[in-house]
């Protein structure tokens, strides 16, 4: 493992497990048994660092979960097994965000919008079923998050009230925009 490859999984970890805001780099350098001059090396700082972390985390997780396209929910076991294998870099990127920062936003919202994409190939694009995806995308996060948090409900209670969401989302869509389109 290079130090950078070593310092973006500390910084999976640390970031995983707390806020932002609540690391400093001497936490970092700390974690991962170097200098901060090594780390400013690497990602000129902290927020160098959170951003690089976020990418490869956003990476990972699309190139993991790639479902089958004619299979509606093929994708939820493969993200749930992320979420499960990769627990504190998937908790810093859903957690993802520094105040208002632009760079950070466009990584979280186009891992999002990566999703729903894969997503539409399979049922289409109109702008109900568009919404309906981002809604599924947004409880498929937070029920995950509640999920590896609390750990009080079994895998498959969360896979089958994801996937029968993502149905009745799905159903209530294409009925929406087949009165509309009348």
């Amino acid at each position: 493992m290079t130090t950078r490859e070593h310092l973006l999984e500390v910084g999976r970890r640390l970031f995983g497990e707390r806020a932002f805001d609540e690391i400093s780099i001497d936490d970092i350098a700390a974690a991962a048994e170097v200098s901060k001059g090594l780390l400013y090396h690497y990602f000129e700082g902290k927020r160098g660092l959170y951003v690089a972390t976020l990418e490869a985390e956003a990476a990972t997780l699309l190139a993991e979960t790639e479902p089958d396209p004619d299979e509606l929910d093929s994708g939820l076991d493969a993200y749930l097994d992320y979420v499960e294998t990769h627990r504190p870099g998937w908790l810093a990127l859903m957690r993802g965000g520094v105040g208002s920062d632009a760079e950070v936003s466009a990584i979280v919202e186009g891992t999002r919008q990566a999703i729903v994409d894969r997503l539409a190939a399979t049922v289409g694009h109109g702008p109900l079923m568009r919404t309906a995806m981002r809604g599924w995308v947004g409880m498929v996060e937070a029920a995950a998050t509640d999920w590896v948090e609390r750990g009080d409900i079994e895998r498959e209670q969360l896979r089958a009230l994801l996937a029968d969401a993502l149905h009745h989302a799905v159903a209530s869509a294409e009925a929406l925009e087949s009165v509309g389109a009348a």
